[in-house]
């Protein structure tokens, strides 16, 4: 499968100069627009997952449909108690039941999926469960994610820190870039001015993954390389151009 087509670039601000104009009281065609300076900076950050679904499950077969059922209740009512005193809340727990005849005897399955937001919590209340109810439930390990909010937040701050290393030349954002580049500028009889353009040039965004090749499977990675498998990464690159004065704009803004 092809990879799909990079977004199209954005432009986050663009101002025309235009021809510098001519000075009152004096002929001729109009000044050439003052010259620029292009500045390009790039970022690369990560995220590390930020919520967690576990999912349990439990049965139980008996001879009596009743008994089926009432097994299967208690240990769920157990689950939910446990997340629920342990601060999860009501809307992060889902529980399927499934219901069913097997040859002479009834059978009852459930599963129950809990969201987890402080991975701590979530493994205090799965090593409660083992604890309590043993074998009689089955804890499937943790599937670690980004939420779309986790994931705009990475892109976004990876693209102002961009910005802010291209702004640094004119509003000191990034330690003495700003004081070099005046002084570089008044070796030449110049000034720093408005940024003319600020584009994005480039954004990517690629997640963990399992490496195939490791000796140990899936199942048997340790809950920190899950976590890390799991990590969000994002890179960008933006372009900037600022314009530069000359001594005679500066002389005429003072006058």
């Amino acid at each position: 499968m092809a990879p799909p087509a990079p977004p199209p670039s954005r432009v986050f601000a663009e101002l025309d100069p235009g021809p510098s104009p001519v000075p009152e009281g004096r002929g001729g065609s109009p000044a050439l627009p003052d010259r620029e300076v292009h500045v390009s900076g790039s970022a690369e950050l990560s995220a590390l997952p930020d919520r967690a679904r576990v999912s349990l499950r439990l049965g139980s077969r008996k001879e009596a449909a009743a008994e089926a059922r009432s097994s299967v209740s208690r240990r769920l009512q157990y689950i939910a108690h446990s997340a629920r005193q342990r601060g999860v809340p009501e809307e992060n727990m889902t529980v399927t039941e499934d219901f069913s005849r097997v040859e002479n005897t009834y059978q009852m399955e459930a599963e129950v999926c809990i969201i987890f937001s402080d991975f701590g919590q979530m493994q205090n209340i799965c090593n409660l469960l083992i604890e309590k109810l043993g074998t009689s439930v089955t804890i499937n390990p943790p599937y670690f994610y980004h939420t779309p909010e986790a994931i705009d937040t990475l892109r976004w701050t990876c693209l102002l820190l961009c910005c802010s290393f291209c702004l640094s030349v004119c509003v000191t954002a990034v330690g003495n870039t700003r004081r070099k580049a005046q002084e570089v500028c008044r070796l030449f009889g110049q000034a720093l001015g408005k940024p003319l353009l600020i584009k994005e040039e480039e954004t990517k965004e690629w997640g963990g993954h399992i490496d195939n090749h490791l000796s140990q499977s899936a199942d048997s990675l340790t809950l920190q390389e899950r976590i890390q498998n799991a990590t969000a990464y994002a890179s960008c690159r933006v372009f900037a151009v600022f314009e530069i004065k000359g001594k005679e704009n500066r002389r005429s803004k003072l006058l």
